[in-house]
Order: C-alpha cells, then structure tokens, then sequence
C-alpha cells in the first residue's frame, strides 16, 4: 500500500499544474452536477395528495378532477383512493399531457398514519375544508392541519400547500377569508398548548409561526394558499391551477 501511495505521489508531482487544475476543475463540476440532478429529478413529482377530514368531499373531488363527475352516491373512503391521469378537462387539448399521480387518502384519524407513505413522492398538498360545516369541525381541521404543516418532510421538502374550502357554492358556506382567520387562530392557541413536539414529526429546532406574534399562514416556510371550489358543482379551477403549477402539462 505504501508503495502505491509513493508512486502516486511521484505521478502527480510529475503532471503540469494546469493538468492538475483542470482534473479537479472535471471533478468538482461532476460532483456539482450529479447533485443538482438529484435536485431536479427530485422537484419533477407528480404525485398531489388529498388529505383532509373526512366528509369533506375529497373523494368527489378525485372523481371530478378524474372523470368531470362527482360519482354521486359514494360512500367515505377507507382505503386511499389512487389514480395516474391526465386532468379532465385537458382531455381534449392538442399535445402531449403530463398525467398527474392523485391519493385521496382517508380522513379517518385511525388512517392518517398513511399520509406519512405518500408524502417523501409529494409535489403538494390539499387540505380540504368543508366551508358549510366549518365551525363545529374547526378545532378538529385545524389539529390536522397543524400536524401536517409541522411534518419534518413538508418543512424541510418545502411542500407547497392549498388550503381548500370545499362546498363553497352552498349559500350558508363560510368564505374562504373567514376560514382562514379562524384556522390561524386555532393554530396559535395550538402552539401555546402543544409544547412538546414528537421529534418523529418535526425537527427539534423548529416551531410553528415567529415567536411572540399571532401566528399566520405567511410565517410558514413552505407556500400554503387559500382558496375555495365546488367538488359537487365541478366548480375546482382553483384545484387545477395549482396542480398545473406543480405537475407541469
């Protein structure tokens, strides 16, 4: 082994410099590349997951978004729901589509540990709120949105996120102005009652909002939006344009 380290060492001694300069100018420029080609191949996903309570119409949202039809007659969904298709309504535009990978996963609180195996694929989140029924759910939704805003994977993935208000052709729905004050209320009062936080789903240095001021949307790391759709009334332009924000046709 010496030996060879020896001879090594007389072989680079014997090289011009510039040689050398340019060997490990080739070096640095793989490792760089080989890096920012995991990056992107990373950033190209296509997977968008449904999460939300359950009765929040995330399944008819998933038929709509599949087949323009909200399968009227569904009962809740207790196994995800998963499909790779082109959007419906791009079905009769003229070129090649990007197909988009959905999970409706369920919203049973005994099922939600399976939003954890969908999440690493994940190119965004939708939170999905029922506008009509929103204030006797409330803390409920905004427990659950609490715990996925502080997953470990959306903090540092930097998971985009669209708070979804569902229903919104009801004319009793709450606005989705409206729902999102009263969620960021209850995720303040969450971060002063939740003061020891699994290191499983969050990393240990980090807290939910800036310290000392009421907590809003805009503090999180990641991109969380608002906005409101009809999953019934195929009303979900909203929903798409997200989508095609992330999974690029």
């Amino acid at each position: 082994m010496e030996k060879w380290i020896h001879q090594i060492e007389e072989w680079i001694h014997q090289q011009p410099i510039e040689q050398l300069y340019v060997a490990f100018a080739v070096l640095v420029f793989t490792f760089v590349f080989f890096g920012l080609f995991r990056i992107l191949r990373r950033s190209k996903s296509n997977t968008i997951v449904l999460v939300g309570l359950s009765g929040s119409g995330k399944t008819v949202l998933f038929y709509q978004l599949r087949d323009g039809s909200p399968h009227l007659g569904t009962v809740t969904s207790m196994e995800p729901n998963d499909g790779t298709f082109v959007l419906h309504s791009e079905l009769e535009k003229k070129g090649k589509l990007n197909p988009v990978h959905l999970i409706d996963v369920p919203g049973h609180s005994r099922l939600r540990p399976k939003l954890d195996e969908f999440l690493p694929h994940a190119a965004g989140v939708i939170f999905v709120v029922d506008s009509l029924d929103f204030l006797p759910n409330c803390r409920a939704a905004a427990e659950y949105l609490y715990d996925v805003l502080t997953k470990a994977i959306i903090v540092k993935r930097r998971i985009p996120i669209l708070i979804l208000c569902n229903k919104a052709d009801k004319v009793t729905a709450h606005s989705k102005e409206f729902i999102r004050k009263q969620l960021e209320k209850e995720i303040d009062k969450l971060r002063t009652s939740r003061s020891a936080i699994s290191t499983a789903d969050i990393t240990s240095d980090y807290t939910l909002g800036v310290p000392g001021e009421a907590f809003s949307f805009s503090h999180c790391q990641n991109k969380v939006t608002v906005a409101d759709a009809s999953g019934l009334t195929g009303e979900i332009s909203q929903v798409e344009q997200f989508i095609r924000e992330l999974v690029r046709p």
